[in-house]
């Protein structure tokens, strides 16, 4: 997974041409992305249809080794070396969909991982949701959207290999992502878990009623991540800062209601 700033110049150099000269046409950037969306459906233990809502590293392992083979000839792995980089799915990422890191260690050797959000792809493509587009591109369902995810953090590793920077407002990549990938944007419009709370009426400061235990509670949201945590006073909770004691509940968005809106069943 180490990779040093010296040496692999002949791959590096290779890579850099193909970066910035390689530009497959839409035709075969379409043929060649679907073909790699239904290999990983072929050979995935996780992921079995295209609106999965199961994954594992494994899967983005699989998927980055497919677009290197297929769009890079291979030059990622063989400047990284057997490991590859690293990856990771987080679940506290909520509203970047995917980052790619760099590391750097004591003996001056780097390393990189690659994360994907899985927060963002589960809590998308839902029924009556906005029509989602990553990368400037319409995306049907979540094997799509990954992928463009994972073209969006290959683009910024294979810059880092190949210049040791990378920057996503750049012509350079922009120029790259498109070439290659057919990116019109390096943004996302994948619903995040606040505009999914704030479809339900649901905000930091809204007054909300949910189920615990048989028994309906009634609070103020505090914060919304995977869970929005609710603060219902109780005079045994923790003392806050305005001078109210509070118990916190971390309650699932869909078992929120408004106070005001209509009574629970």
């Amino acid at each position: 997974m180490k990779t040093t700033t010296a040496g692999h110049g002949e791959a590096r150099h290779a890579l850099a041409r193909v970066l910035l000269t390689s530009d497959p046409g839409p035709a075969r950037i379409e043929r060649w992305t679907g073909d790699i969306g239904r290999r990983l459906l072929l050979a995935s233990r996780h992921v079995r249809e295209r609106n999965f809502t199961r994954i594992h590293v494994e899967d983005l392992s699989l998927l980055f080794a497919a677009y290197d083979e297929r769009f890079l000839n291979g030059l990622c792995g063989e400047l990284l070396g057997r490991d590859g980089p690293a990856f990771r799915l987080s679940g506290r990422m909520t509203r970047a969909a995917g980052k790619t890191t760099r590391l750097q260690h004591p003996d001056g050797t780097s390393s990189f991982e690659i994360a994907v959000a899985t927060s963002v792809l589960f809590d998308g493509f839902l029924a009556d949701d906005p029509a989602v587009t990553v990368c400037g591109l319409p995306c049907r369902d979540r094997l799509e959207a990954l992928q463009r995810v994972l073209e969006h953090e290959i683009v910024h590793l294979a810059e880092w290999l190949c210049w040791e920077v990378s920057h996503c407002g750049r012509a350079r990549f922009q120029g790259i992502a498109s070439r290659l990938f057919l990116h019109r944007a390096h943004t996302h419009q994948l619903i995040t878990r606040s505009e999914r709370a704030a479809k339900l009426g649901v905000k930091v400061g809204t007054r909300v009623s949910f189920r615990y235990r048989d028994r309906r509670l009634t609070g103020r949201v505090n914060r919304i991540t995977k869970r929005a945590t609710v603060l219902v006073d109780d005079p045994a909770g923790e003392l806050w800062p305005d001078g109210r004691r509070y118990v916190r509940y971390y309650v699932p968005l869909g078992k929120l209601r408004p106070v005001s809106a209509r009574p629970w069943s």
